[in-house]
């Protein structure tokens, strides 16, 4: 048996686009600087020297185009991976993506779809400011016909993009920039478990529902809690569409107690949506209001210091999680 490989987030993706290529020759990747530069975060460094210019394709600076692109060849029978370098473009693209791919299979009565993912990134972290550090997976959420993942770990990250490459329908997949040098073992066997959550860290007085770079914080919170007798349990999403509601509502219904923390922005934001299934679905259960814990509704600082304070951190999730065991 070989030794395990510790891959960064990065290269995991590398891998992953390389070995669906491999595998799938109708996969082609479009976006800006994606060929020769190897994609604005260095995803795709390397791929044109496997697959050519003819499968790594750049493109003009127009989301708009880059991602109409993609719907169109989605349609005739390719598989397009478009990239996006930041999800604060998306807007720019919004109609390409919320009026067409996200209803073309709808619209054509099902006889013809968009198999296509638009892989971009997002979150806090570099001091990128208000225009490039947001949190927009909201936006995507709350439109019906896409499909959304946003892994938190190195093996995540390879096997949720292997299987949105096979999924019929449009995905979008959003990597948290402050990942990518993440380094974990890879599993490139483990099941994709589309649609599943993962419990993380099992425990008992309460739940911390989170996803993406929040896990991460989650979990270091977690065990700090631990050492004042509180014993939190983890669970990373992976998938926001589809959401796996039973395994939340299953450990609320366990704990008795639910955090949900989120990068993106508390107004109308995801925890708003989970909070209130927990509310519909485990309200039975709870022994004390669901609290969200989550993004300011602000532009985000560009100032580190600033940046770091308008979002959860390990430190208020303590805090919070104490208030909500009333400690």
């Amino acid at each position: 048996m070989s030794e395990p490989i510790e891959f960064t987030y990065r290269d995991a993706l590398r891998l992953a686009l390389r070995d669906a290529m491999t595998a799938d020759s109708s996969i082609i990747v479009i976006g800006e600087e994606v060929g020769l530069y190897g994609g604005a975060y260095g995803v795709t460094k390397g791929l044109i020297d496997d697959f050519g210019p003819e499968r790594l394709i750049d493109t003009p600076i127009s989301e708009a185009g880059l991602v109409g692109a993609a719907v169109g060849a989605a349609m005739t029978g390719l598989r397009p991976v478009a990239e996006l370098m930041y999800v604060d473009f998306i807007g720019l693209a919004m109609d390409q993506i919320a009026n067409q791919a996200a209803k073309i299979r709808y619209m054509f009565g099902g006889q013809i779809g968009v198999p296509m993912l638009l892989r971009t990134q997002g979150g806090t972290g570099r001091s990128g400011a208000a225009q490039h550090s947001q949190s927009l997976e909201a936006w995507i959420m709350h439109t019906p016909g896409l499909r959304l993942a946003m892994p938190a770990t190195v093996t995540d990250a390879y096997v949720l993009l292997r299987h949105a490459l096979t999924l019929p329908d449009p995905t979008v997949f959003i990597e948290h920039k402050a990942l990518y040098t993440q380094k974990g073992i890879l599993d490139r066997e483990q099941p994709a478990d589309w649609g599943q959550a993962k419990v993380l860290r099992a425990g008992s007085d309460l739940t911390i529902v989170t996803y993406s770079r929040m896990v991460h914080f989650a979990l270091e919170a977690a065990g700090s809690l631990a050492d004042d007798g509180i014993d939190a349990e983890v669970i990373d999403l992976r998938t926001l569409n589809p959401l796996d509601r039973e395994t939340i509502v299953a450990s609320v219904a366990k704990t008795g107690r639910a955090l949900v923390v989120t990068e993106d922005t508390l107004t109308a934001g995801v925890s708003a949506e989970i909070a209130a299934i927990l509310q519909e679905e485990a309200f039975d259960w709870l022994e004390e209001p669901v609290i969200r814990l989550a993004g300011e509704d602000i532009p985000i600082p560009v100032a580190p210091e600033l940046e770091a304070g308008s979002i959860p951190s390990p430190a208020r999730i303590i805090s919070t999680a104490r208030k909500l065991m009333r400690r």
